[in-house]
C-alpha cells in the first residue's frame, strides 16, 4: 500500500461511516475541536475567503502576493481536482501523504465514531496541520456558503475577502441572491477587517457592506476604495495609497483583474504591505489549476486534433459560465478557432443558465458523464439543458471518445479547433488524470 492510498483509504472509510454530504451546522466541528484541543485557536494570521465565483484565484493570488514577499503561507481550499493532498498545502507545500493519513486518523479517533460530515472531518484535519507546523500567514478557503461553514471557527481573522456572489448551491443557501450573500457575509468577524471583491448584484453589496458597518468592521470595497483596468496590454491597481502599473494577470481573462485586485485589497487589509515589485511577480507566477487552464501536452492532446488547443475549466453555474464564455472570446479575438465544448455536470446545477453563455459561440456540445461523482447529471439529460441553451450538442460516453470523434471528422484543411472540457471541478479533475498531470 503507498502512502497516497493510505490517506484515500482513509476517506473512503470516513465516507463510508459518515455518507451526509453536507449538514449545515457549526455544533459538531465544535465539539470536536474541543476534543483536540481547539486547534483553531492556535493559527497563524489568517485570510479567509468566500464567494460563489472567484474565491479559488483570489486565494491563488494571495498566495501568490504573500510569498512574493518572502512569507510561508499555508493554504486550504476545496474541493481537490485529482488527489485529496491538494486540499493542503503547508508552508507552500502540498501536505505529504503519510502525514495526512496520519491526521486523518487521529481526527477520526477523536470524532469517536459520532455523527459528522466527511468535509467536517476534513476541516478539523486543517486546523490540526495549520496549528501544528509553522507558517507566517494562512489563507483558508470556504467549502459551502459562509456561516455555517466549518471553516468559519476562524474567529479573528486578519481579513475576511469575499468574492463575487451569484446564484448557486440554492438549496443550501437560498434561492435570492440577498439569501446567498447574507449566508457568505457570515464568515465577516465583529471589529476585523473585510474587503469585498467586485460584485455583479447591488443587492449583494448592501447585504455585505451593511453586515461589515453594522460589526464596525474596517471595510474596502472594489470600485469605491480599490479597482483595476487594463492599460496598453498592462494591469493598473489604483487604490488611496497609489497605483500600481504592473504585467497582466497570467490566469486568462480580463475578470482576473479584478480577482487580483482584491488579493491585494485584502493583503494589504490584513497587515501585510504590497509592493509594485511584489504585485508584478505575483502576477507573472500565480497559478490556479483547473479555472482556465490550458493542455500544453498529454494524452489529451493526443486524442484531439492535430494542433488543438484544450482549455480546462470547472466552473460550474450562470455567473462562471459568464467568465469563461468571455475569456474564451478574449482567446478568439487574439487567435479565431472553431469552438466546442465537452461538458459534464452535476444534477444539481443550473445546467441551461452555464450552457446559456455560450450560445452563439460554440459550434457544438458534446455531453459526458462524471464517473467521479453519484450526482453527474445523465448525459442525455445534459445534452437537452444544452439544446434549451440554444446550443447544437450530443450526448457521449468519455472525454476520450468526444476527443477522438473530433480528430476523426475533423477536416484538415480547416483551423485546428479550441476546445474547452469544463462544467464541474469533478470533470476537470477526471481530464487532468487523464492526462496525467495532477496538480503540484
Amino acid at each position: 500500500m503507498n502512502l497516497k492510498s493510505a490517506a484515500a483509504l482513509e476517506i473512503e472509510r470516513l465516507e463510508s461511516l459518515h455518507p451526509k454530504g453536507f449538514d449545515l451546522s457549526l455544533d459538531r466541528i465544535r465539539r470536536l475541536m474541543e476534543r483536540l484541543g481547539n486547534p483553531h485557536r492556535r493559527l497563524p494570521p489568517v485570510i479567509h475567503i468566500a464567494g460563489t465565483n472567484g474565491k479559488g484565484s483570489a486565494t491563488a493570488f494571495c498566495r501568490a502576493l504573500l510569498e512574493a514577499r518572502g512569507l510561508t503561507v499555508h493554504v486550504h481550499t476545496s474541493p481537490h481536482l485529482v488527489n485529496w493532498h491538494e486540499r493542503y498545502r503547508l508552508a507552500g507545500k502540498l501536505v505529504d501523504d503519510d502525514l495526512l493519513a496520519e491526521t486523518i486518523a487521529r481526527v477520526a479517533k477523536a470524532n469517536n465514531g459520532e455523527a459528522i460530515t466527511v468535509f467536517e472531518i476534513l476541516t478539523a484535519v486543517m486546523f490540526v496541520l495549520f496549528s501544528e507546523h509553522p507558517a507566517d500567514v494562512a489563507i483558508v478557503e470556504v467549502g459551502l456558503g459562509g456561516r455555517y461553514d466549518s471553516t468559519n471557527l476562524i474567529e479573528k481573522p486578519a481579513c475576511a475577502l469575499i468574492m463575487p456572489i451569484s446564484l448557486d448551491h440554492e438549496t443550501y443557501l437560498g434561492d435570492r441572491v440577498e439569501l446567498i450573500a447574507a449566508e457568505k457575509a457570515g464568515i465577516i468577524k465583529r471589529g476585523f477587517p473585510v474587503v469585498i471583491g467586485a460584485q455583479e448584484s447591488d443587492t449583494a453589496l448592501e447585504v455585505l457592506s451593511d453586515t461589515a458597518l453594522r460589526l464596525q468592521c474596517p471595510l474596502t470595497v472594489y470600485g469605491q476604495d480599490f479597482v483595476a483596468l487594463e492599460e496598453n496590454g498592462r494591469m493598473v491597481y489604483q487604490d488611496e495609497h497609489g497605483l500600481f502599473d504592473i504585467s497582466l494577470p497570467v490566469l486568462p481573462g480580463r475578470h482576473q483583474l479584478a480577482n487580483a485586485a482584491a488579493a491585494i485589497a485584502a493583503c494589504k487589509a490584513a497587515g501585510f504591505p504590497v509592493s509594485a515589485r511584489m504585485a508584478e511577480e505575483a502576477m507573472l507566477n500565480v497559478r490556479w489549476p483547473g479555472r482556465m487552464q490550458k493542455i500544453e501536452g498529454g494524452k489529451l492532446t493526443r486524442l484531439a486534433p492535430s494542433g488543438a488547443e484544450i482549455w480546462l475549466d470547472g466552473g460550474h453555474n450562470p455567473g462562471a459560465g459568464i467568465v469563461v464564455a468571455e475569456a474564451l472570446a478574449e482567446q478568439e479575438e487574439r487567435f479565431p478557432r472553431p469552438l466546442f465544448l465537452i461538458s459534464g455536470m452535476l444534477n444539481t446545477k443550473d445546467q441551461t443558465g452555464y450552457f446559456r453563455a455560450f450560445e452563439g459561440m460554440a459550434r457544438r456540445v458534446y455531453t459526458v458523464p462524471i464517473t467521479s461523482s453519484n450526482a453527474g447529471a445523465p448525459v442525455g439529460e445534459l445534452a437537452a439543458r444544452a439544446m434549451q441553451a440554444g446550443l447544437n450538442a450530443e450526448p457521449i460516453s468519455s472525454i476520450e471518445h468526444a476527443l477522438q470523434l473530433l480528430k476523426e471528422n475533423w477536416d484538415p484543411d480547416e483551423i485546428a479547433p479550441r476546445i474547452l472540457i469544463g462544467g464541474s471541478l469533478y470533470l476537470v479533475g477526471e481530464a487532468l488524470e487523464l492526462n496525467g498531470t495532477p496538480p503540484t
